[in-house]
């Protein structure tokens, strides 16, 4: 007896059972003949069916706008298996024809044909693209669209309408798919998108986002009849994690209950209403001359708004109550839901006769798809499930008419119908009923209108947004041209009045030049009459007065000449001025073209104040760096000073200088200075000793020294033979400093490079000490250090149960926590060493430690990871992993086979890709499952 208990849905989704079976032989199948409805025929059957046509073409192959139905089988669930055992499935499908056969018994079956026939093995994906998404791409151009699924519980619907496909994308239903598509296509800037989510319990329409508000009204426009529901919630999405958050909620709202045909049976109708609002700009308008002749002016365009509405509906499961056993309330609520789909069967009923009359007002339900297959623009996608309830099947016993061409109704609706049967024979009944439900329907006919309104507050929202863009911008622009002005008119100025200064400086200096020249002349001339003068007394003694003419007459045609030489000097400084004057005019007309040089070298100059600053920055930083070491060794010197002789003191800070700079380092020729000349200098000893002491400061220097000897591999073995690898792991056991910890673990990653380091370490415990400390540390370096240390024991054979045992694995998954890039390098390195150790084990016990242990998942979720060196790793890891046989069905199931499809085909190394593709076609489970899936490598 079923629970008459009510409950609320958890957010589980429900979903097809998955179990598939295998058609019986051919033996069990019996000829098939059909049964007229029309006058006998001499053969075959007589053939249900209205004009096909494609999902996927608006106006189809058939009369635009007429009813598209599909068929979708349920495979059997486990309770038909063994029920049904010996019985064959009451349907048989021929999706190649689009044909369905319903059984009567051995001999005879009807024969029914639908746009669209669709199997047991029918993918959701395959199931939204031929039901769904023509509805989603008409909604997108503004028609009104709508998406049902009905039939009796416990038959898929809410997996076909509304599963999530959370754990697995693939089984993501139509509400999902559906809102995946008009984001994608819709812009943010321009369209808006709004959700409203109900349910009809019982007559009464409730609030799915709101359960307080559980009594909602229908109101009509009696102008245009359309139907809205104003006390709903609505609510904009933005993105598709939204929308699957208010699923989320609604889902955990939705009233369901266990009876005998489903754990879950749906007992309300529930309706999901996105809204859509596109803009598009209208048709240019073109202006008419006096002539009556086309003007080459047009108007401008004229904003328009589409707005359509997708209505996705999963109604409650039709159900015989001798069948699914309900009573008490359970009874109440069946007959409420039998009575609203009673009503919806009457509707479209009355659509595909053309009657007059609809009788949409006779339930709540119909109301509300009055739109979708009564009134505006729409598309109607029914799915009806294997068992149709009672209450209309006796809708369906009379065939007067079903073969009737359909006729248009008033409404002008896409509509589209999608039957899902099941197999069971003890439900024939039912599905017949369903089938003929369905084979009704499409004779239903709508005309088709898109739904457009002028947008004037759009368009007056974006000319003043872009009238305040243009102002803003012609601003910045006057302002930019006025700046640029005034700084030419001051730069011109500067240059005219440093060349007029030149200038003058220039006459001034020709001037004086001038001026010297005539007094030297005139000087000249002064000396010349002196010596004429003298001349003159001397000749008057002995000549007696004759000669003085003729010395004057000389002396005259001197001056004569000298005079000239300065007049003409006088022109030629004339000449120069005037050339002077015309060189600062050219230079002022030229010095504007100049401006562009001098912008550049101020850029120049700029970019090259600016890396002098970058370079200070950095010369202070080293300085800085300097300092700091400088600081370091004089506390390291003044600990050594209390523990130990002068002579070591100076040998550990040699090795400190040696290690910290090893730039300085080096010897007079070039090479490096031996390390065992510096453990004679101080002592290895000595070294290890400072690892004890009671000062923190010691110690830190202490274990950094060893760390950085022990990155040499010509270190490792004195180290380890004079036990410093046990000191080490004393560190990583007794102490709790950061520090310490991290640059112990860095230490014995080094060490654990050397295979006889590796033993050593198992020996002494050091898996379980590192497992430890991955388990304790925060710090990622820390983190990053007990990684590559276990990463390094995971290459070792000899140590994988070991590894396994001392919990060194479940470390090396644990530390994925962090999350730190390197620490995930680290992870994957040690994950594809334990993996490639596994691989070449001869003898395999069961599979693998890396599976057990829970690390598959983590493997297939970063095989595709952003960072080269983790997908290269993960990579290894999974070729290594498939190249034992017993691993391959955990790797299917954890979805590996795609990973290693991807890797064969876009690894970018050509010995990765050839070890996928060599593993692929190896192994016989990876080629049955490549075989089955259809999948080429």
């Amino acid at each position: 007896m079923a629970s008459s208990t009510t409950v609320y849905r958890n957010g589980t989704s429900k979903g097809l059972v998955k179990t598939i079976t295998t058609a019986n032989s051919s033996s069990n199948l019996k000829t098939t003949s059909f049964k007229s409805r029309h006058p006998p025929q001499p053969s075959g059957s007589v053939l249900r069916r209205c004009s096909t046509g494609s999902f996927s073409a608006v106006g189809g192959d058939g009369v635009p706008g007429r009813v598209r139905v599909a068929v979708r089988l349920r495979p059997r669930n486990q309770e038909e298996l063994v029920s049904d055992a010996d019985f064959a499935d009451c349907v048989e499908l021929q999706p190649e024809l689009k044909r369905l056969k319903l059984r009567k018994n051995n001999w005879d079956s009807d024969t029914y044909e639908f746009d669209e026939v669709l199997t047991e093995y029918a993918s959701q994906k395959r199931v939204y693209e031929v039901v769904a998404k023509p509805v989603v791409e008409s909604v997108l151009s503004g028609y009104n669209g709508t998406v049902m699924a009905y039939g009796q519980t416990g038959t898929g619907k809410t997996f076909t309408l509304g599963q999530l496909g959370e754990e697995d994308t693939s089984s993501r239903g139509i509400m999902v798919r559906s809102m995946e598509d008009i984001l994608a296509e819709i812009s943010p800037d321009t369209d808006s998108l709004s959700v409203s989510y109900l349910q009809l319990y019982m007559e009464t329409i409730q609030d799915l986002l709101d359960p307080v508000n559980d009594n909602i009204s229908i109101v009509e426009d009696p102008k245009t009849g359309d139907v809205s529901l104003p006390g709903a919630t609505i609510v904009d999405i933005r993105n598709q994690q939204d929308f699957m958050e208010l699923l989320k909620l609604g889902e955990t709202h939705r009233i369901a209950a266990n009876t005998k045909l489903n754990t879950e049976s749906s007992r309300s109708h529930a309706l999901l209403m996105i809204n859509v609002k596109r803009s598009s700009a209208g048709k240019e308008d073109t202006y008419l001359s006096e002539a009556g002749t086309p003007s080459p002016l047009v108007k401008p365009l004229k904003p328009l708004v589409r707005k359509s509405k997708l209505v996705l509906v999963d109604l409650a499961g039709s159900e015989r109550v001798q069948k699914s056993g309900s009573e008490g309330h359970m009874l109440e609520e069946a007959k409420f839901i039998n009575l609203s789909l009673s009503a919806l069967g009457k509707c479209i009923n009355a659509l595909a006769e053309n009657s007059a009359h609809v009788p949409v007002r006779d339930s709540k339900l119909t109301r509300l798809l009055k739109d979708s297959f009564g009134g505006e623009n729409s598309w109607l996608a029914a799915s009806i499930s294997l068992c149709e309830t009672k209450a209309i099947k006796g809708f369906f016993n009379s065939q007067t008419g079903v073969d009737k061409l359909a006729c248009a109704n008033s409404g002008t609706a896409r509509t589209s119908l999608i039957v899902t049967i099941g197999p069971s024979p003890r439900h024939r009944g039912e599905t017949a009923s369903t089938i003929l439900f369905g084979q009704r329907a499409m004779k239903v006919e709508n005309m088709l209108k898109i739904k457009e309104e002028f947008d004037y507050k759009s368009l007056s929202r974006k000319l003043e947004i872009q009238v305040d863009k243009l102002i803003a911008e012609n601003e910045r622009q006057q302002k930019d041209f006025n700046d640029e002005v005034e700084r030419i008119h001051v730069v011109a100025q500067s240059r005219i009045s440093e060349v007029e200064q030149n200038f003058a400086d220039a006459l001034e200096k020709e001037r004086l030049n001038c001026q010297m020249e005539y007094m030297d002349s005139i000087k000249q001339l002064e000396e010349k009459m002196m010596v004429s003068s003298h001349r003159n007394g001397f000749h008057d003694d002995k000549y007696n007065g004759e000669a003085p003419g003729i010395s004057s007459a000389e002396e005259i045609s001197e001056l004569k000449r000298l005079l000239e030489n300065e007049v003409q000097l006088r022109k030629t400084s004339e000449n120069e001025v005037n050339k002077l004057k015309n060189e600062l005019a050219q230079f002022t007309q030229s010095g504007a073209g100049r401006d562009s040089e001098i912008s550049k070298l101020q850029e120049i100059l700029e970019d090259e104040t600016s890396k002098k600053r970058k370079l200070e920055e950095e010369v202070m930083i080293l300085q800085n760096q300097l300092l700091q070491l400088n600081f370091e060794v004089d506390q390291l010197r003044k600990c050594l000073d209390k523990g130990g002789s002068g002579n070591n003191v100076s040998g550990l800070d040699s090795l400190m200088s040696q290690i910290r700079q090893p730039q300085y380092g080096e010897s007079t020729n070039g090479q490096k200075a031996p390390v065992p000349s510096l453990f004679e200098q101080v002592g290895l000893q000595k070294i290890l000793s400072f690892l004890d002491s009671e000062d923190p400061n010691v110690r830190i220097h202490a274990v950094k020294v060893v760390a950085n000897l022990a990155a040499e591999e010509a270190n490792q073995e004195r180290i380890v033979e004079a036990g410093g690898l046990s000191s080490l792991l004393m560190l990583l056991r007794s102490y709790e400093d950061e520090t310490v910890r991290r640059v112990a673990a860095g230490a014995i990653a080094n060490l654990a490079m050397n295979e006889i380091n590796q033993e050593l370490i198992m020996v002494e415990g050091g898996i379980s000490l590192l497992s430890i400390t991955a388990a304790d540390a925060d710090d990622p370096q820390t983190l990053r250090m007990v990684a590559g240390a276990l990463a390094n024991l995971c290459g070792n054979d000899k140590l994988q149960p070991k590894l396994r045992s001392e919990g060194g694995i479940k470390a090396l998954l644990g530390m994925v926590r962090c999350g730190h890039c390197d620490v995930l390098s680290q992870i994957a390195r040690g994950i594809a060493n334990f993996a490639k150790c596994e691989s070449r084990a001869c003898i395999k016990n069961g599979r693998s430690v890396l599976i057990d242990d829970g690390a598959l998942p983590w493997i297939v979720k970063n095989a595709n990871n952003e960072a080269a060196p983790i997908r290269r790793h993960i990579e290894l890891a999974l070729c290594h992993l498939a190249q034992h046989e017993v691993n391959a069905r955990d790797m299917i199931r954890g979805g590996a086979l795609w990973e290693l499809v991807r890797i064969s085909q876009d690894c970018s190394r050509e010995d990765i890709r050839s070890l996928a593709h060599r593993t692929l076609q190896s192994s016989p489970t990876f080629r049955n499952e490549l075989r089955r899936l259809r999948i080429d490598i």
